[in-house]
C-alpha cells in the first residue's frame, strides 16, 4: 500500500503538506488513529465525511497543537475549561466550547458549540503544528465500525481513499478521549474515555454531571457505534453465559482477566485484570475477532469506575443492535 508510509519526520512533513492542500491524512494519537483533514477547509471536511460514509449531524473533534489556537477557535473559554486544560493538555480529553464563525458549519455539525483537543502523541502534535492549522479527525475508519489502533488497520477498511497514513505503531490508550462540555460554572460528560471522569472532578472540586439535552453534542454519542461485525452480546452473569451459548454454533467468550476452566473458547483483555491494558486491548481484540469466523462473541462486563465507565460504554455500543 504505497499511502502507508512510517511516520518519519519527513513523511511527517510530506503529509502535512498533504493536509495544506486539502488532502486527508490518517495518523496516530495517543487514544486511536484519527482520520484528518483541514478543519478550517469545509471541502477537505467533506472528504472526511465522504470516505468514512459518516453522517453529516455528527460533530468532528479539532486537534490543536498549542494553547493559542483555543481562542482562534472558541468565542469563550469559562474558568472550568481553563483549569482543565491547563491540567490534562495535551492529552485524552476533548472540551466542547461556543465556536467562532472561522471554524465551518460543516466541521462542528452545523452546533454553536466546536470540539477541541491537543492530542500528546508526538507525531500528531509534529503534523499539526507543521501543517499550520487546526486539524479535525475522527476515528479513521468506516461510520459505526471498530476504531482503529494501527495504521494497517486503516489501511485494511479506507484503503487508497486516504491520501497518506502515518503508522506509528499501536496506540496506547485504545479508546477515544473523554468529552465534557463546561457551561454555567457546570461540567457536563457528553462521552466518557481515556481520562477517567473521576480525575476531572478531582481537579475540578466539583462532579462532573450527565448530559441530558436532546440532539448529538459530541461525536460517538449515537447508541450504536464502535461495532465489530460479529454480533457482541453483554453477559449479565454466568448462568446467561451458558443458557445463550446453546443457542449458538462457534462462539468466543471475551474476559477483562483470566479466569480457567471455563468451557468452549475463551480470550483475555489483560493478564492481570489492568482495565488500562482492556481499555487498550478493546478494539484490535474486536477487529481481529471479525476475521476469526465467530457466529457470536460474549462479553464479561468490568466495574464503572475509572476506565472501566469508558469500557463499558464502548461495549454496550458495540452490542447495540
Amino acid at each position: 500500500m504505497r499511502n502507508l508510509l512510517p511516520a518519519t519526520e519527513e513523511n511527517v512533513r510530506k503529509a502535512a503538506e498533504v493536509i495544506r492542500r486539502g488532502g486527508l491524512v490518517a495518523f496516530p494519537t495517543e487514544t486511536v488513529y484519527g482520520l484528518g483533514a483541514d478543519a478550517l477547509n469545509a471541502e477537505a471536511v467533506a472528504r472526511i465525511f465522504e470516505v468514512k460514509g459518516r453522517p453529516k449531524f455528527d460533530p468532528l473533534i479539532v486537534h490543536i497543537a498549542s494553547l493559542g489556537d483555543v481562542r482562534r477557535l472558541a468565542e469563550e473559554v469559562p474558568e472550568e475549561a481553563r483549569i482543565l486544560m491547563e491540567r490534562f493538555w495535551p492529552g485524552p480529553l476533548t472540551l466542547v466550547l461556543p465556536k467562532r464563525d472561522i471554524v465551518p458549519p460543516i466541521t462542528t455539525a452545523g452546533l454553536p458549540t466546536v470540539a477541541i483537543r491537543m492530542p500528546s502523541h508526538p507525531v500528531a502534535l509534529k503534523l499539526i503544528g507543521y501543517a499550520g492549522t487546526p486539524i479535525a479527525a475522527p476515528s479513521a475508519n468506516p461510520f459505526g465500525y471498530v476504531s482503529p489502533t494501527t495504521a494497517r488497520q486503516v489501511a485494511e477498511t479506507l484503503g487508497d481513499r486516504v491520501d497518506v497514513i502515518l503508522d506509528a505503531g499501536r496506540t496506547p490508550i485504545g479508546v477515544e478521549s473523554t468529552i465534557v462540555m463546561p457551561v454555567g460554572g457546570e461540567v457536563f460528560l457528553l462521552r466518557p474515555g481515556g481520562l477517567p471522569v473521576e480525575e476531572i472532578e478531582e481537579v475540578l472540586g466539583k462532579k462532573v454531571k450527565p448530559y441530558e439535552g436532546d440532539g448529538v453534542m459530541a461525536p460517538g454519542t449515537l447508541k450504536r457505534h464502535y461495532s465489530p461485525r460479529t454480533p457482541l452480546i453483554i453477559l449479565r452473569d454466568w448462568s446467561d453465559y451458558y443458557r445463550l451459548r446453546a443457542r449458538y454454533g462457534r462462539s468466543l467468550l471475551l474476559l477483562p482477566r483470566p479466569l480457567y476452566g471455563l468451557d468452549g473458547e475463551v480470550r483475555f483483555l489483560s493478564e492481570r485484570g489492568d482495565l488500562r491494558e482492556v481499555a487498550a486491548n478493546l478494539f484490535s481484540t474486536l477487529y481481529e475477532i471479525d476475521r476469526m469466523g465467530y457466529e457470536v462473541v460474549f462479553v464479561l462486563p468490568v466495574p464503572e469506575v475509572g476506565l472501566g465507565r469508558a469500557i463499558m460504554n464502548r461495549l454496550r455500543k458495540a452490542a447495540a443492535r
